[in-house]
């Protein structure tokens, strides 16, 4: 039997062809796997890196007599800048949490007539910036998972400073997943010894639980947490399609947060009464989605609800579309429920 030597190197350069085209095929899997990473990181930090605009020079004689306020966080770590407004005998304090990139001043100076409106009808208002925004310290934000540790902050401060036995959390954009965040984290009451031994003993230290929050307005809530974030990445950032599901997880694990909150099944269950407030025409986080959250809180808890839709405004523009609607359906709002 005679063989071909000349088979076997052929079959040997085939073998050695076949692994480097493998080598290849990986190795630009591998690039393009620390490309997407690095674009989904970038992403993220440019996100969370935006500031809040800063506090618009407000003539001091078109303002109600208010005294400054320096507090904590609930992280120890952030100083936090605020205004407190207050009236003689008031029913509650009304804590007004703004969206991420604005101010204590969501709506600008014309937020003035908000105040005056709670002030009239016998309501405290504690306005602040969150971190990264206006007058506050921090570098990031956190779209919500790390602006719960304000909104618990300011609780304690309005605490300590009204004679209020309860607050209003007035939740305006990301500032609803911050208000919903911080409700949902504090302990319920009557909580037994081992139920309470599950918790921190920064919260426990607070001593109040989500039962001093006697009830909540929310202008434009998401039924996810991570629905403020991907609109912005889709819009904004550079090949958005691909990132939208990665870069909110990034801004998640960045604030020790893993998961994405369902808001709406919170939101439709809290036990105390709620005002939703949002445009008709809404399509960044979707009057529908809105809509849905509205009908399952009314399904559960129909007589502790009130709702309103501004038609044609789109979102987070319900107040400078129909500012007297906006205004009277708060009022009504906790006249119906608070006194």
């Amino acid at each position: 039997m005679r063989y071909n030597l000349s088979e076997k190197p052929k079959k040997n350069i085939s073998f050695n062809t076949m692994l480097l085209r493998v080598a290849l095929v990986l190795s630009i899997l591998a690039v393009g796997l620390v490309s997407f990473i690095i674009l989904v990181v970038v992403s993220s930090n440019n996100l969370m890196a935006v500031e809040g605009s800063s506090i618009s020079n407000v003539p001091s004689n078109i303002l109600p007599s208010y005294s400054t306020c320096s507090f904590e966080s609930f992280d120890q770590q952030t100083n936090l800048s605020g205004w407190f407004f207050k009236c003689e005998n008031p029913i509650s304090t009304v804590i007004v949490v703004h969206d991420t990139a604005s101010n204590r001043l969501q709506f600008g100076v014309e937020m003035i007539d908000l105040i005056d409106l709670w002030l009239e009808n016998n309501y405290n208002v504690f306005l602040f910036d969150l971190r990264n925004c206006g007058e506050s310290e921090g570098d990031i934000s956190g779209y919500g998972y790390l602006e719960w540790q304000d909104v618990v902050g300011a609780i304690n401060q309005v605490r300590m400073i009204s004679v209020t036995t309860d607050v209003v959390l007035y939740g305006i954009g990301t500032g609803c997943t911050a208000c919903v965040l911080a409700y949902d984290k504090l302990p319920a009451p009557g909580l037994s010894e081992s139920e309470l031994e599950e918790y921190d003993n920064s919260f426990l230290n607070l001593e109040f639980d989500r039962s001093y929050i006697s009830a909540m307005i929310l202008d434009s809530p998401a039924k996810y947490s991570d629905d403020y974030i991907v609109p912005i990445v889709t819009q904004n950032e550079f090949l958005g399609e691909l990132t939208q599901y990665f870069v909110p997880y990034a801004i998640r694990i960045s604030s020790g947060e893993g998961d994405n909150y369902n808001l709406a099944t919170v939101i439709s269950r809290m036990p105390i009464p709620v005002c939703i407030l949002y445009g008709g025409h809404d399509i960044f986080i979707g009057a529908d989605k809105i809509e849905q959250i509205v009908q399952e809180r009314l399904r559960l808890n129909n007589n502790i609800t009130m709702d309103l839709v501004v038609p044609g405004a789109g979102y987070l523009e319900s107040f400078n579309s129909d500012k007297d609607m906006y205004c009277d359906t708060i009022i009504q709002f906790l006249h119906t429920y608070l006194g």
